[in-house]
C-alpha cells in the first residue's frame, strides 16, 4: 500500500483559499513531491512533514503555480533544516535553470549555487519511461501552453498505479492511460470551457464512461467548480489522502 497525500489542489488564483499545486507521494523507496506550487512549503508545515524528508520533487511544467515553490524549499535546506543529504528535481529541461533563475530574482545573493547538498537534475521527455525514487513513471505531452513543452504522468509501484493530468486540455491519452489505475487525478478549472488549455467538469462528464480508473478526483479547481453543489465526480481538497494498492 502506498499513499497519495493532497497538500495543495488549488489553480493559479488560489481559489477558495486552495493551496497551489503539491501532492505528496509516500511508498516504501522514500517521498516524492508532485508539483511544487508556490505555496508549497507552508503546506508542508501545516501539515507537520518535515521538508527534510523529501526525496524528490517531479514537475509536469513551469507554471509558478507548480513549481514555483522550489526555490523556496532550497531556502529552508540551506538556512532552516539545514540539508545534507542529495535532493533530485525532475521535469522538463529547463526545470533547474528555471529554479536558479526564479531563485536568483528573488534573492538577488543567488544562494542556490552554495547548496551544501548534491541537486541531482533529472530531465524527463514525453513518450521517456523512468524510475525515480521507487516510483515508475510514465511521461506523456498534454496539451496545455508552457515552455518548452507540458506532462501528464502515469506513475506506479509494482501492480498498482494512478494517472495525473497535469495542466492539460483534454486528450483521449487520459482514456488509454487510465486503463487499470487506481486513482485520476484529473485537473478541473471551471464547470464549463472557458478556455482551449485546461479540462472543464463538461469535458470530464461527458468522457467519463470510457476512463478506466477505480476512482476519479478532481483537482486544480477553478472558483465555480469549487462553489458548485453536489457533483457527480469526487472533488479533492487540501488534506485529503488518497490510499493506494488497496
Amino acid at each position: 500500500m502506498w499513499r497519495l497525500s493532497v497538500l495543495g489542489s488549488g489553480d493559479a488564483f488560489n481559489s477558495g483559499g486552495a493551496l497551489h499545486s503539491a501532492y505528496l507521494i509516500e511508498h516504501g523507496g522514500g517521498k516524492v513531491l508532485l508539483e511544487c506550487g508556490a505555496s508549497t512549503l507552508a503546506a508542508l508545515k501545516k501539515a507537520e512533514i518535515n521538508p527534510l524528508e523529501i526525496d524528490a520533487v517531479l514537475v509536469s511544467h513551469l507554471h509558478g503555480d507548480h513549481f514555483g515553490g522550489i526555490p523556496f524549499l532550497m531556502l529552508d535546506y540551506l538556512f532552516a533544516s539545514r540539508r545534507r543529504r542529495p535532493f533530485v528535481l525532475a521535469g522538463p529541461p529547463s526545470l533547474c535553470d528555471r529554479v536558479r533563475s526564479v531563485y536568483a530574482g528573488l534573492y538577488k545573493e543567488s544562494h542556490f549555487h552554495q547548496m551544501p547538498f548534491a541537486i541531482d537534475q533529472v530531465t524527463i521527455e514525453p513518450g521517456q519511461d523512468l524510475e525515480l525514487r521507487g516510483l515508475r513513471v510514465e511521461a506523456f505531452r498534454v496539451p496545455h501552453v508552457a515552455e518548452p513543452f507540458c506532462l501528464g504522468y502515469r506513475i506506479s509501484v509494482d501492480d498498482s498505479a494512478f494517472l495525473f493530468s497535469g495542466d492539460s486540455a483534454w486528450t483521449d491519452e487520459f482514456v488509454a492511460r487510465s486503463r487499470d489505475t487506481d486513482v485520476f487525478l484529473c485537473e478541473c478549472c471551471s464547470l464549463d470551457k472557458q478556455t482551449e488549455f485546461h479540462t472543464c467538469y463538461a469535458d470530464i462528464l461527458a468522457h467519463r464512461d470510457q476512463l478506466d480508473c477505480s476512482r476519479l478526483v478532481l483537482t486544480h479547481l477553478g472558483a465555480d467548480v469549487r462553489a458548485a453543489g453536489e457533483l457527480a465526480v469526487e472533488r479533492a481538497y487540501d488534506g485529503m489522502v488518497l490510499e493506494l494498492g488497496t
